[in-house]
């Protein structure tokens, strides 16, 4: 496992809430993840163009859209990885461009991330993957017995119906299974936010619907802030609370998820259209 994917891995901390400027007061009321007209463009390509939308406390907001159309990019800018090339990303009121390294480790601890791969340590068991962020929280003084953390891996496991494969090991786990145990990782060290990236993408139909079932449990077990990134409708009608449709880099459309089929952008129709043909000829 690469380093980077280690500094992904999530711990639980505590990052100072915003102060109101002039006020001196905590405020609440900004939302937790906020971007405020971000461009980002590789290579002279505009991948972001002028950006702009937000994630409340405990909501859940998918960003849709076909491939290549800078979904995943959203995702690496509020862990960091990305900084715009101008416009603003914030993650719990801070300012995520102006952080320092040491300050982004933070973040990416607070606000974990569930990859396509699963991203799990293959020379351990599903249980020791589970209880790694466990061990990592004891290691900074944030002291777990060993009792506890069998403990909480046992009802992580359970959380994500997995409780059988605890001694099994990664390469035994099918691709939605892997996805699954990295969901119960990332639960263990209690973050406020999950970023998801493309849940259901290379799984059959029959686990992309057990994947999507167990993400809205999370969210109303949790009320956890979160960010699913996919371009499968069906998944996105059954999670979202509010969705934003990226079309070339902008966004077409940013709103309650039952207000997507009455807009007139012709991409998202043609993109509604194409997913309901595809759900047709997949029964």
């Amino acid at each position: 496992m690469c380093a980077d994917l280690r500094m992904l891995l999530p711990s639980y901390f505590t990052l100072q809430p915003s102060v109101d400027e002039g006020q001196g007061t905590v405020s609440d009321e900004r939302p937790y993840i906020e971007f405020v007209r971000v461009w980002k463009a590789f290579d002279d390509q505009p991948v972001l163009e002028d950006v702009s939308f937000d994630v409340r406390r405990g909501e859940m907001v998918v960003v849709l859209g076909r491939s290549g159309v800078g979904k995943s990019v959203t995702l690496k800018h509020i862990l960091g990885f990305l900084q715009p090339d101008s416009g603003r990303v914030f993650v719990a009121g801070r300012e995520v461009s102006r952080l320092t390294e040491a300050e982004l480790v933070e973040v990416r601890r607070r606000v974990t991330m569930v990859f396509q791969s699963g991203a799990l340590f293959d020379s351990l068991t599903v249980g020791e993957n589970v209880a790694y962020p466990l061990r990592e929280r004891a290691e900074r003084g944030l002291a777990l017995s060993e009792d506890q953390i069998q403990a909480r891996v046992e009802e992580l496991l359970a959380r994500v119906e997995l409780t059988e494969a605890r001694d099994l090991m990664p390469a035994d786990l099918s691709t939605g299974m892997k996805r699954a145990v990295a969901i119960a990782r990332a639960l263990g060290a209690e973050p406020e936010a999950i970023l998801y990236d493309e849940p259901t993408t290379m799984v059959d139909p029959l686990m992309a619907q057990t994947i999507g079932d167990l993400i809205l449990k999370l969210k109303r077990e949790t009320g956890l802030t979160s960010i699913v990134v996919t371009h499968d409708m069906k998944l996105a009608r059954k999670l979202a609370d509010r969705v934003v449709f990226l079309v070339d880099g902008r966004v077409a459309f940013f709103g309650p998820v039952g207000q997507l089929d009455a807009v007139e952008e012709s991409v998202i129709q043609d993109f509604i259209q194409l997913d309901e043909v595809s759900f047709l000829t997949s029964r």
